[in-house]
């Protein structure tokens, strides 16, 4: 686990002390699992993978279109671009307005709807602002990497009726602070959508809220973050290690301050698949150095197909 770190205007991702979660929350998605064991899991690997050239091509233009803040023209832009390329699917779009620092700003998530044979709902999500205090700053790892793989899962998804749960992949907006990381500046789109879904009462229905975040970073080791759920942390684990990816998996455990913190504080287990050591001492993150030449098609591949084989797995539940 991280010590406390000086990050200036940056966002806290390791915290010290932990988010608090209700007792009530923690008690339901830490200590009761979904009915069965791993070795009731299916035996057989998912069928669908991700395709590595692809992922890394639609990150490639994600951070063409340069710095992607709440606000911005090149936010537009990629909404414009999401559109484009969601536009045959089952496509929600969440507007609303953000309250912050510098005043109201528009925002948006989006989420696309793979419909499954089961009750339930499977979330795959991922965040595709930049930060907003930082000039030159295009985001390739944070949040090109994960806007491009949930792409390339929508391509893999599209198309092949499911017999498990439905996927619902989405975008979600304004997660970086405005000005400096705090509970009230930061996780905007998911505070909007995880208290959106608790009074429609989606969240009852939500299996797993699986979160992608840094996953771009040729050098990858995807952390363990304690304010994730552990059976669903562990059920990932299972999936890398069918895939035989388990040695990029979970070498480090910190405590990570994401997007999937409104959703467990709803009662979702919730994973965040983050590797948060983005260069030595994570000297990249959040600085101008976050470009493309430090991603790896690989590394979209390995997160991209354990993400797909965690839904086999849960799939199974």
């Amino acid at each position: 686990m991280l010590g406390a770190l000086n990050l200036g205007a940056c966002r806290p991702k390791p915290a010290t002390p932990k988010a608090e979660i209700s007792p009530s929350a923690a008690e339901a998605i830490f200590e009761n699992p979904p009915t069965g064991s791993m070795a009731s899991l299916p035996p057989a690997k998912a069928a669908l993978r991700v395709n590595s050239a692809r992922a890394m091509q639609y990150v490639r233009e994600v951070v063409a279109i340069g710095p992607r803040p709440i606000g911005s023209a090149g936010h537009r832009k990629l909404e414009a671009y999401l559109r484009s390329h969601l536009h045959s699917d089952q496509l929600e779009e969440d507007g609303f307005t953000a309250a912050t620092p510098v005043g109201a700003l528009p925002a948006r998530n989006f989420i696309a709807k793979f419909p499954g044979k089961k009750e339930g709902i499977i979330v795959v999500a991922g965040h595709y602002d930049t930060i907003y205090s930082l000039n030159n700053y295009v985001g390739a790892n944070d949040s090109g990497s994960s806007t491009g793989l949930l792409l390339e899962l929508a391509s893999a998804l599209r198309g092949k009726p499911r017999e498990g749960e439905s996927v619902w992949l989405v975008w979600l907006d304004a997660e970086e602070a405005v000005r400096q990381w705090t509970a009230t500046d930061s996780l905007y789109g998911s505070r909007h959508l995880a208290e959106k879904w608790q009074h429609e009462g989606t969240t009852k229905k939500i299996k797993a809220f699986l979160l992608a975040d840094m996953v771009g970073d040729a050098d990858l080791n995807i952390d363990r973050d304690q304010n994730s759920t552990p059976w669903l942390l562990d059920t990932v684990r299972e999936a890398a290690t069918r895939l035989g990816y388990q040695s990029h998996f979970f070498a480090r455990t910190i405590t990570i301050e994401d997007d999937h913190l409104p959703f467990a504080r709803a009662g979702v287990a919730v994973a965040d698949l983050i590797d948060f050591d983005y260069g030595y001492n994570n000297v990249f993150w959040h600085t101008p150095q976050d470009t493309l030449d430090k991603l790896s098609p690989k590394s979209l591949e390995i997160v991209g197909n354990v993400l797909l084989e965690t839904i086999h797995l849960l799939d199974g539940r």
